[in-house]
């Protein structure tokens, strides 16, 4: 057995011994091993570093396609909401033309300072936005999944809210109130309720219109509105369950109203107009609406 591997040795090794002039000693033969050592692990070496830099592409390729998802789904969104608009008799322009006359935009520093106290005093449940005069309120801290009923806990901030809003600094605003949800849908239960989730923005900005006014913020500078799921902060999951999504923005814009023109001695605000209860009305008064 040993006689017949020394053979096979000798036929393999022989043309290399031969073309090496014959004899090759045992240091040249470890020179040769460790130089076809090196060039194996280099070999090695290489396809790890192949491995890595595919497995890099492949990740870039996954972000690349999640990005295009993303920006279609961000597409669809958007052209949804102009559907919306234009079913709702308004073109996209004219929405553009309408937030522009709505005067948004940095408010006095004695506002401006009180406001960006406010949320630090409360940096779980609101955001300030010196840029734009708004405050964001997060939902899920300030109502229960499908309700409009302000949480107890929002309350303290909301009445904060107040005071700073009946300064005579503040008085010179119009109070916009803009309510958000995310995509998911509405339960049969908070159906009866809420239809939908625009039904459920639009009560849930009157329900804090409503606190406003309970703490004494003129009602008659207050507006309340609704978006639902149309203007997303971040797209929304395939359950539509986006807590981000979810929010009620508080715009301060310069007044384009003189209401009433009572002043409240103690604040310097203009009081509510109360409506003319002396005199009988011209017709019958319906029961109902």
């Amino acid at each position: 057995m040993k006689k017949a591997w020394m053979r096979v040795v000798a036929m393999v090794a022989g043309p290399a011994l031969l073309a090496l002039g014959g004899c090759v000693n045992q240091g040249e033969y470890d020179k040769l091993y460790d130089t076809n050592r090196s060039l194996t692990d280099a070999n090695a070496r290489l396809q790890q570093e192949r491995d890595a830099a595919q497995a890099a592409l492949d990740q870039q390729r996954n972000a690349l396609s999640r990005a295009e998802a993303a920006a279609a789904q961000l597409k669809l969104e958007n052209d949804e909401l102009r559907k919306a608009l234009e079913n709702a008799g308004i073109s996209m322009k004219e929405f553009e033309s309408r937030l522009q006359g709505l005067a948004l935009g940095p408010l006095d520093p004695e506002t401006d300072r009180a406001l960006a106290d406010l949320a630090a005093q409360y940096p779980d449940l609101i955001q300030y936005d010196a840029s734009t005069g708004m405050l964001r309120f997060a939902s899920d801290l300030t109502f229960d999944s499908g309700s409009d009923a302000v949480k107890p806990d929002a309350l303290n901030a909301i009445d904060a809210l107040a005071k700073i809003l009946q300064t005579p600094a503040a008085s010179q605003y119009d109070v916009l109130i803009e309510g958000h949800t995310d995509s998911q849908r509405i339960s049969s239960t908070t159906a009866k309720r809420h239809p939908t989730n625009r039904h459920l923005s639009v009560h849930r900005s009157i329900s804090v219109l409503n606190e406003l006014s309970k703490m004494g913020v003129n009602p008659g500078k207050m507006m309340a509105a609704g978006w639902g799921e149309f203007i997303p902060l971040v797209p929304n999951t395939a359950s539509g369950n986006t807590p981000a999504n979810r929010r009620v923005e508080i715009y301060l814009m310069k007044s384009r109203h003189n209401v009433g023109a009572t002043v409240n001695p103690r604040t310097g605000a203009p009081a509510p107009v109360e409506p003319d209860r002396t005199t009988p009305p011209a017709r019958p008064v319906d029961v109902t609406k």
